[in-house]
């Protein structure tokens, strides 16, 4: 079972979530919170897996709650949930540690994809808002962010071709489950291949990994 905690100022949204992240589905809701504020004692008390996070509350927003909360050495991964208006938290919780973006009104299946992708330790764009969180990472100061550092010192010739195969398919946004499938190769190899890369280009995170894919041409913003 994956332990997860909701954090949502809407009661209805979750009793949604709570429907669709059933222990049928292999989840466990152990814990539920309705402002930012209430989350690192939630953490504490519940211990999750992963924290799925509105980014809009009416005391402590998303973006903040996950800055408290990546203050923990023993902090669970956190999945922002999101909606088109929301470009300017969207960039502080990028900012903040966040390790996936999923937007609101996504199908069920959607959702719990993104959810045991988060919870196993990787990270989640939803396609939607790629483009965004390509802008918000962007307009990280060079010293916060690990694509700047890395366009100054490597290129995309320090990889293989297979993790530039890998770098491009998370460009994409394709998550590893679904690179592993196209490639035809294990998922766990996959996440080797995103250390590697992660680790050669001195980036920070996925997020970091998909803008270099962006910059050095592995992946058109039309496609």
């Amino acid at each position: 079972m994956i332990r997860v905690l909701l954090v949502d100022d809407q009661p209805l949204v979750r009793a949604g979530l709570r429907r669709i992240l059933s222990e049928r589905e292999g989840f466990e809701v152990v814990g539920e919170c309705g402002d930012g504020d209430e989350v690192t004692a939630a953490v504490t008390e519940a211990a999750p897996d992963i924290v799925v996070m509105d980014i809009r509350m009416k005391h402590v927003d998303g973006a903040e709650a996950t800055r408290r909360l990546r203050r923990r050495t023993d902090a669970p991964p956190v999945l922002v949930l999101t909606t088109f208006d929301d470009d300017e938290v969207l960039s502080a919780a990028l900012r903040a540690g966040a390790a996936g973006f999923q937007l609101k009104d996504a199908p069920g299946e959607e959702i719990i994809r993104s959810v045991r992708e988060v919870a196993s330790g990787g990270a989640w764009l939803d396609p939607a808002v790629t483009a965004r969180v390509l802008n918000a990472y962007r307009s990280v100061p060079p010293e916060r962010s690990g694509a700047s550092t890395a366009r100054q010192e490597l290129g995309a010739g320090d990889l293989t071709t297979r993790e530039l195969d890998v770098l491009a398919l998370m460009g994409r946004g394709l998550s590893n489950a679904e690179i592993a499938e196209r490639l035809f190769i294990a998922e766990v190899t996959v996440k080797t291949h995103v250390g590697h890369i992660l680790t050669k280009l001195a980036l920070r995170d996925r997020a970091a990994a998909i803008v270099f894919a962006f910059d050095h041409r592995l992946v058109e913003p039309s496609g």
